[in-house]
């Protein structure tokens, strides 16, 4: 049965903590699809189709006629950055896209101007925020983006919103008691509580104003029990973490072919180099624990090592990100996979992938604040796994694993979008089509 869906009417408000290089990137881009200066290569909600029904009725229609989702010509654009520059300086500073696209669209992006961030440099210690609000306690911070929603909401004639991080990777941080609850997460914004980070103070806003929220970073962030709650409290739709992107795409694209065709692997040796302010973050080594955590349990939960301790038990999985600036935002990893297969012989895999972070990244963040969006009218709340398919570290509710096989992930997406129309739901078996054969024929 078809889900009750409000439909998109009115302007969308697409809301970004952090207006660096992955969102000036997403951003630029939008406006020139609009324009028809690009194509959206790398959005599903642009690009691909969808089968419905039986594979003999060829009904392939694209995401975007068969799910009612906001049209590009209805966002608005705004955001919060620790810097004052406009959006059109900040692409150019961020050098992933060439100057002639960008001043196509100069007027639209000089437009688009940050909001003071929420920061706190303990977060992110290389990074010196000069745009920033003043606010004395966390609680009055929250309060401010709560302000600075609506006020964004009233100026540009937007009926509803949803918000998407792409700030920096904050250091790391465990769980703990202030996160627990609602309760004590709220008394603890008012205590300065310094275990709540900048991040969750936006996903907290979000969430109170009704606000969808999805994490792009490996943060603990809308991941804590007080946030989770709060937004089934609330009904509002919440995802993480961590776009996929450059090398955990690859691995989420490899390790499971692998894994299907029951070949062992011995070690998984990762590194990459970079020179965004991404890379700048993370040659800190507080920030990257919070990525190394995110990046390194994607192997894990693919390959399942407790169940197939003999083709992976002794896997030994390294990570390493290097700064190195004269790549800018062009990220290049390496990979090195030692598998072996019939009777133990020992074979090598080696992928350089010369990736470009920020176009990689830009497709999700339109996909998921559409998605979310859309989940929202439907009537979705809490932890939207089936959006696991965007994400390194996927949300999921407490005591499940998460999914990391990209595969699944996108059949689980599909679903989810056949089940809100009411359409049949595509298991791949396919033993129909025979046994209606069989029994044609007997």
């Amino acid at each position: 049965m078809k889900q009750e869906i409000v439909p998109a009417e009115g302007r969308l408000g697409i809301l970004i903590p952090g207006l660096g290089a992955v969102a000036t990137t997403f951003i630029a881009g939008v406006e020139a699809v609009k324009k028809g200066l690009a194509e959206p290569v790398g959005a599903l909600t642009q690009m691909s189709s969808i089968r419905v029904g039986k594979r003999t009725e060829n009904r392939n229609p694209k995401i975007k006629e068969f799910v009612p989702l906001a049209e590009l010509s209805d966002i608005a654009f705004g955001g919060w950055d620790v810097y004052a520059d406009n959006v059109y300086d900040a692409a150019v500073n961020a050098k992933v896209l060439e100057r002639p696209l960008l001043d196509a669209i100069k007027p639209e992006l000089e437009a688009i101007k940050p909001m003071k961030a929420v920061f706190d440099k303990s977060y992110v210690s290389n990074l010196d925020g000069t745009h920033v609000k003043s606010e004395s306690t966390k609680y009055e911070l929250a309060q401010a983006v709560i302000a600075d929603i609506a006020n964004f909401l009233a100026a540009n004639n937007c009926s509803r919103a949803v918000m998407v991080w792409c700030g920096s990777t904050e250091k790391y941080i465990e769980q703990s008691a202030v996160h627990n609850s609602i309760e004590a997460f709220e008394q603890g914004l008012k205590d300065n509580d310094p275990l709540i980070s900048p991040s969750m103070i936006y996903a907290y806003a979000a969430i109170k104003s009704g606000v969808p929220y999805a994490n792009g970073a490996p943060n603990l962030t809308c991941d804590i029990p007080a946030l989770v709650q709060l937004a089934k409290d609330l009904q509002v739709p919440i995802g993480g973490k961590d776009f996929k992107t450059g090398q955990t795409l690859m691995k989420t694209i490899v390790a499971p072919g692998l894994h299907s065709r029951a070949l062992g692997v011995r070690g998984w040796f990762s590194t990459n180099i970079l020179g965004n302010r991404d890379g700048y973050v993370l040659d800190n080594p507080e920030n990257f624990k919070t990525k190394e955590v995110s990046k390194l349990s994607v192997l894990d939960e693919i390959f399942r090592p407790e169940i197939n301790p003999k083709l992976y038990g002794e896997l030994y999985h390294k990570v390493r990100i290097n700064y190195y600036p004269p790549h800018g935002d062009n990220k290049e990893s390496w990979d090195n996979i030692d598998i072996f297969g019939w009777l133990g012989y020992s074979m090598q895999i080696k992928i350089n992938f010369l990736c470009r972070d920020s176009i990689l990244a830009a497709p999700i963040v339109l996909d998921l604040a559409l998605f979310l969006d859309l989940a929202k009218r439907s009537g979705m709340s809490g932890i939207q796994e089936w959006l696991s398919f965007y994400f390194k570290s996927p949300q999921t509710l407490e005591g499940l694993a998460p999914e990391h096989d990209i595969f699944k992930q996108l059949i689980k997406l599909q679903n989810t979008l056949r089940h809100m129309m009411g359409e049949d739901l595509i298991t791949h078996l396919g033993l129909d089509y025979y046994q209606e054969l069989v029994e044609a024929m007997g």
